[in-house]
């Protein structure tokens, strides 16, 4: 079918209300709360491994381990198995996300952000976020995996060199169709990717055509690259697959590539199943405790792990977890009345998340279409879409929240700040950005990472910026890359083992990290005003068009940030223990024998990239890490 005649222009926030709208409701299986493969009706009182979430890490290092019929694993998870249309929706990429299958956690007030809180979005369920995510496929430049390993030295094998063969193991990947591939100029380049995994990443069958529009202003600024495929390692403003079948055109996540059809004798996973405690016998990992709730009746249980218990609860209870059980720092945990068996001053700091900030921009004299805002403001063009998905899974409903985004460096963003930027962090007293109490050893590993930091802004392959394409005549959010203030993850000291975490993002208590914003506003209105999109008559609404001062855009930042994009890391950080590291190269936890942490949590530093392609290959190196300890 051709496409029907266009009109109208509405706004994307209507768009996006509309596009997050379910299409059914949750299915449960409360009969899976226990998956034994073997028919066994109960927990076996020991396993070779123990792993502890069975989330984006935690099933790829499950299945990864019990390939070979070897071993035997145990995956514990608090949350359920789930089947909903709204996990499966790839359109709009945000119908899963919000409270229904999240942790409901808020941070504590944000003492520079006038005082508000933020909610803390991690998956509770078979799949973990990956089952809930935007499904943006994207990975960091080379710079910020080279960045993990220099904490180590230049030999460490935390690099891009040595993790593209994860990266790529991670994911299958399926070009995009020819015909959309030509209609906006889609490039991509195999040779990055892989093809063997069970966990796709796919393309939509429709794009925007406004898309092109919008990349091509991008070759009006001085500096901005353009990679011939987002898996390159390279900033600069590219297409971008999302984690879907193609086929089905669906969510491809951990629990379809890692758990849907696996049936093995040494693979067992228990749902609504809350782990309290690691249980240590002499400095060793013996096992864990886990509590099941049944109506009223709570029950206790211990499973030993013969070779290794394995973490991977995510960036906000894997530090939790530790420190209930006694690893982590000292004054915190006998503030809460737990016995310190190793005192650990990393676990639960050093929390990092991606920051957002929204301005917008409209281009009054934009009329390409189809656009996004036909979905909602033409009936015609609403009605083929629907048409065509009911009828074979194509057009604007197989597309996610895109797939086009400049990624860009500061030399870029700012030509005429950066070097400033760069030395004022260099420069600075980094203890005064922490908490008074903060230990000497996490003060040490902070004033590293900010000093490699201040050389990161003066490059121009380590993305900074983040503008996420709509194809729209309007602008989206803003995303900073790599903050550089850091929070904190702690038990919640009056009653620990009854209550979430205390999550503290501490905003902006690095006030480089504001200038480096103010900095996005002014390149954002840059973009629009000074490259050939002038043409096209923009019009600043938020903030208002005469909010430039750099104290007054300040100000607006203050009052509209939000500190999370939804990608907790860093709480269980890989360095050095003389730099406040919780785990090694090995991802082992110091102090303690067959203990690893395999999450988003052992970041030391964020990728300028959404996290979730990052984790997959952190736990594909840690599954062979773990073996080669067999």
């Amino acid at each position: 079918m051709s496409l029907p005649p266009l009109f109208g222009l509405g706004g994307l926030g209507a768009l996006l209300l509309a596009m997050a709208e379910p299409f059914g409701h949750a299915r449960h299986h409360p009969e899976l709360q226990l998956r034994f493969l073997n028919g066994s009706s109960e927990v076996q009182s020991s396993y070779d491994y123990v792993i502890v979430g069975a989330g984006t890490a935690g099933l790829t290092i499950a299945d990864r381990l019990t390939a070979d019929g070897n071993s035997t694993v145990l995956v514990v998870e608090n949350g359920e198995v789930v089947d909903s249309p709204r996990i499966d929706q790839v359109y709009s990429g945000g119908a899963a996300m919000g409270p229904t299958w999240s942790y409901q956690i808020n941070s504590v007030p944000q003492a520079n952000l006038r005082n508000r809180t933020a909610a803390v979005l991690a998956g509770n369920l078979v799949g973990g976020s990956s089952a809930i995510n935007a499904m943006m496929t994207v990975r960091g430049t080379s710079e910020d995996y080279d960045r993990w390993g220099s904490f180590f030295g230049n030999e460490s094998s935390w690099s891009w060199d040595g993790l593209l063969p994860y990266l790529k193991k991670a994911l299958n990947f399926v070009p995009p169709g020819l015909a959309v591939a030509e209609s906006v100029n889609i490039t991509y380049d195999t040779s990055y990717w892989g093809n063997n995994s069970g966990v796709y990443v796919g393309w939509p069958s429709f794009q925007w055509p406004g898309l092109t529009t919008q990349i091509e202003a991008f070759k009006d600024i001085p500096g901005v690259e353009f990679p011939t495929d987002s898996g390159s390692g390279k900033a600069g403003v590219y297409w971008f697959p999302t984690f879907m079948d193609p086929k089905k055109v669906q969510r491809s996540y951990a629990r379809t590539g890692h758990f849907d059809g696996i049936n093995r004798i040494n693979h067992d996973v228990v749902t609504k199943s809350k782990v309290t405690k690691i249980m240590l016998e002499d400095g060793i990992a013996t096992g864990v405790v886990f509590r099941q709730k049944t109506g009223n009746a709570t029950t206790y249980t211990t499973v030993k792990a013969n070779r290794e218990v394995i973490l991977s609860a995510g960036a906000i209870h894997s530090p939790q977890l530790l420190q209930l059980s006694g690893l982590g720092p000292r004054k915190l945990l006998e503030s809460a009345g737990i016995n310190t068996t190793v005192d650990l001053p990393g676990v639960g700091q050093n929390f990092q998340d991606h920051p957002m900030m929204f301005m917008s921009i409209v281009l009054q004299n934009f009329t390409t279409h189809p656009s996004p805002s036909d979905m909602f403001g033409n009936s015609n063009f609403s009605d083929w879409a629907q048409e065509v998905w009911r009828a074979n899974k194509t057009g604007p409903y197989s597309m996610g929240i895109g797939n086009a985004a400049a990624w860009l460096g500061m030399p870029v963003i700012s030509p005429d700040r950066f070097e400033e930027i760069a030395s004022e962090l260099e420069n600075q007293d980094h203890g005064a950005q922490l908490p008074p109490d903060t230990d000497p050893t996490v003060i040490a590993g902070y004033s590293a990472q900010m000093k490699n930091m201040a050389a990161s802004i003066r490059s121009s392959n380590t993305a900074f910026y983040n503008h996420v394409l709509s194809g729209s005549g309007s602008s989206g959010p803003l995303i900073d890359l790599h903050p550089l203030s850091r929070g904190t993850v702690n038990i919640n000291t009056t009653d620990p083992f009854n209550t979430e975490p205390i999550v503290d993002y501490r905003a902006l208590a690095n006030p480089v990290d504001l200038e480096i914003m103010v900095e996005f506003l002014r390149f954002t209105k840059r973009y629009f005003f000074e490259t050939r999109l002038k043409e096209l008559a923009p019009r600043q609404m938020q903030p208002p068009d005469y909010v430039n001062e750099p104290e007054d855009l300040a100000s607006f930042l203050v009052q509209n940030l939000s500190p999370s994009e939804f990608h907790p890391s860093g709480t269980c950080a890989m360095m050095p223990k003389e730099l406040g590291g919780v785990v090694d190269e090995s991802l082992k936890v110091y102090g303690v024998k067959n203990l690893r942490v395999v999450d988003a949590s052992i970041m030391p530093t964020l990728p300028g990239a959404n996290t979730c392609q990052s984790v997959y290959a952190i736990a594909e190196k840690a599954a062979d890490l773990i073996k080669a300890d067999m």
